[in-house]
Order: C-alpha cells, then structure tokens, then sequence
C-alpha cells in the first residue's frame, strides 16, 4: 500500500504526472520544472513564437511510421493528410517510406509541393469535383477511390492513359462512435452499400471503361476505433465481395484498402488501438477469408492519420484570467480555443490539461480551461486539476493535438490560426507561420 492510498490528502500536493500515453515519448521536465518535448522548453516556444501555438514533435512523427511499417511489413500504408496535411509532415511520412491519402486538389498541390511522388498518392472524398479529377489524373496519381456514378462518368471522360481505381464500399459495421463519424453504415454519404444494386452497377460501369482500371475495393468504418474486430469483420465482408466479383465478371481484385480510424488515448486511461492485436486480427480473418473464398490473398492498404500524428502534437496557450464563480465552476481563460480546436464543440472530445512553465507542487483545483472565443461552448477542457496558483500569463499545455486541429481552425472572431513549430534534438523551427490581421485584411478586397 502507497502513502497516497493510506493518506489521500496528500494527493492534492501531488504533482502532475506526464502520462506517456497521451505525450510524446521525448517529454520530461527539465532542471527549472519546465516540460520540455524535443528537449525544447514548451515555455520558451511560447516566449519566442507567442501563443496559441502549435507544437509538433517530428521525432515522434517518424516513429510512429515507422512503428507502422514494422508491424504491417507487407501492408502498403497510407498517411491520411486530412489529420494534419503541410508540406512538411508530408515530406516526413514520404521518406518513411508511407504512401498520402489526400481528398481535395489542396491536398493533393501539398503533398506534391512536397515532393511525395504522385504514385505514392491516394485520391478520395465523396464529393470530387471535375477540377479535382482533372488535377489527379493530370498529377498521375497512384489511386482514386470512386465514391459515386458521377464520378465513374467524370473520370471516365477525364482519363486518357488507365487510371487505377479503388471502388468504395460501406460494410454496413457500425463502431458505435460519435454520430458525426459513422462512416461503415450503410446509409451515409460514402461510397456504395455492400450487396446494393447501386454498388453492383458501379462495379459493371467501371469495368466497361477502358481507361478505368480497377484494383480493389476500399472501405472506412469510422473514428477513434480500438477494438481491432470490427477490421476483421470487414476483411470477412469485403473478400467475399472481391470473390463475387471475380465469379461474376472475371476480374480479381489485388488490394484491400481498410481505411484508418485507429484510436488514440486523448486522456490517461483512454482507450486505444493496439496494432499488434490488430495485425494479428487482420492476419486471421485474411487467412480464414481467403480460404473460404477459395481467394487469393490482396494487399492490404491501412490509412493512418490520427494514429501518425496526433500524438506528436502540443497546443500552447497563455492564461488570461482566473475567475471564480460562487457556488459554481472555476474558469481559466486562455488566449485561443474553439477556432484552434473546435473538436470539444463538434464532437465533445476531452483532453488533459498541464502547467507548462513550472513543475507545480502545491494544492490543486477543479478548474474549466475556456477560450476567448464569444460562445458559451467554447471550453477546451472541463474538470481538469490544475495548481490553485495559478496566475494569468502562465502557460498552459494540452496534449495529443497534432490532428484535427490545424486542420479544422477557423478564423471565427476574425481571430487568426496559430502557427506550428517543429521540435526535435533541442531546436524548434517554424513550419506554418502565424495568419495576421494584415493577412485577413488582404483577402478582404471590397470597399
């Protein structure tokens, strides 16, 4: 039994712990009590670059691609840039050796800016225009993943040389995650429904165009998924389509593409994929899938996005005030919020919260971290224990937000997007700038 199970009023006085769930696996405390990631001060990023900020630990990034790789040796991965799509984390995943799945021409222009090389890119999205289409066959991209007859019309008329195409499908497997991200049911906006006449005219109308070469299929079942059974689940109900496929038309399909959806801890005790159980489960149902099916075995394509980077990320932010509501909550405001991270109002996401410029070691509060911004929802962190010190300009560090949040910031309030510093082997450097008013004003153009 622990002093603190024997005593438990001592853990008030009990400093926070920098759960290696949720951080990055290069952050400590250095000589002053300061948390440092990259052996970079998260308070002297906040000094130099101001705040809110974003903090990036390339370290980890490439770890965890590489953490992919190993487990998933014969599996082609790849890096869903809609979590966090800049040229940069594009470059890093690309010289790990992933592929990047990208579903806008933006996208797509930075990951070729970045020099990913455009076979190494996978197309998709339900909503492709025909400038999309043109760009991604003119780019020569590796895949598009068709997501309705219109664009079977659009690429067929488009296509010139063959192009390879995954046809996706809805598996009817429901995660039972928030109602924003149920994408494997049947009745959503993605794709085809498994078994549909709809998904069966798609597949005749491909296979009728000459320059439409089809591969595989391709499905994604949703967000934030740790149990590895609803993939196996999958395999089982896509192989046996590709078997369907080839029994009726005479065409083997070579590629199996999952989608992503792997979960990550946000918070300590979180649940969150684990990759070995899940190779081991995709193992399973391809070898029991395909021997029933009397199939060859595809390739397996994974899209990781949140799983790469949202771990590797840090949001910096300033204290503003301590306010102390009577027989209510106690709020700490902060200098950003739902426009840096609107993930706490779109999808009532939790985070952990952390003192950054000092190793707090006496009583702790109950506290509310809210944003600046002018909604009543704008809460980036309810019921989190900070130090019952705490004074405004302090900095304050929420964990795990490397995806999603560059990529869904907004300029509400006319409140420009916080830039993202990289950090590793003790140096920081600047990979997106801070957005200005004189950037907001230069976009205005009426008078």
């Amino acid at each position: 039994m622990t002093l603190l199970e024997i005593f438990p009023s001592l853990r008030s006085g009990t400093p926070p712990r920098l759960d290696a769930a949720v951080w990055p696996r290069e952050t400590h405390y250095d000589d002053e009590g300061r948390v440092t990631v990259g052996s970079v001060a998260l308070a002297d990023i906040a000094d130099h670059y101001g705040t809110p900020t974003y903090v990036l630990d390339e370290t980890e990034v490439r770890a965890r691609c590489r953490a992919y790789r190993a487990v998933f040796p014969e599996a082609r991965i790849a890096y869903a840039g809609k979590a966090l799509m800049i040229r940069a984390v594009a470059s890093w995943v690309a010289e790990e050796g992933l592929w990047v799945d990208v579903c806008s021409s933006g996208e797509l222009a930075l990951a070729l800016a970045a020099g990913v090389p455009p076979r190494r890119i996978i197309v998709h999205g339900n909503g492709k225009t025909c400038d999309e289409l043109r760009a991604a066959v003119r780019a020569g991209v590796g895949r598009i993943v068709v997501d309705s007859p219109a664009e079977i019309t659009l690429l067929s008329a488009l296509a010139t040389t063959p192009v390879d195409v995954l046809l996706r499908l809805s598996p009817g497997i429901d995660v039972h995650g928030h109602p924003a991200v149920h994408t494997g049911v049947l009745d959503q906006k993605f794709g085809f429904p498994l078994g549909s006449e709809a998904a069966a005219d798609a597949v005749a109308r491909v296979l009728r165009q000459p320059n439409l070469r089809l591969v595989g299929l391709h499905c994604h079942l949703g967000s934030q998924i740790h149990d590895p059974d609803h993939y196996g689940e999958a395999v089982r109900r896509l192989v046996a389509e590709m078997a369907v496929i080839r029994r009726e038309h005479g065409v083997l399909l070579t590629e199996l593409d999952l989608g992503g959806g792997h979960a990550v801890a946000y918070r300590p005790g979180d649940a969150e994929l684990n990759l070995t159980e899940l190779a081991q489960v995709l193992e399973d149902a391809l070898d029991a899938a395909c021997a029933r099916q009397h199939f060859p075995r595809p390739v397996l394509i994974l899209e990781p996005g949140r799983a790469i980077v949202a771990r590797a990320g840090v949001t910096l932010y300033r204290v503003v005030s301590v306010k102390h509501v009577e027989g209510g909550h106690t709020y700490v405001t902060v200098d950003g919020g739902m426009g840096d991270n609107p993930r706490v109002a779109l999808y009532g996401a939790r985070y952990d919260v952390v003192v950054a410029n000092r190793h707090p070691c006496g009583p702790q509060m109950t506290a509310t971290v809210a944003g600046r911004f002018c909604e009543a929802g704008d809460v980036l962190a309810a019921d989190v224990r900070l130090p019952v010190d705490l004074r405004a300009g302090e900095v304050l560090a929420v964990p795990c937000t490397g995806a999603y949040h560059h990529s869904l910031a907004s300029t509400y309030n006319s409140v420009g997007r916080p830039p993202i510093i990289a950090v590793a082997d003790g140096r920081a450097r600047e990979l997106v700038r801070r957005e200005t008013v004189e950037d907001l004003l230069r976009r205005d153009i009426a008078v």
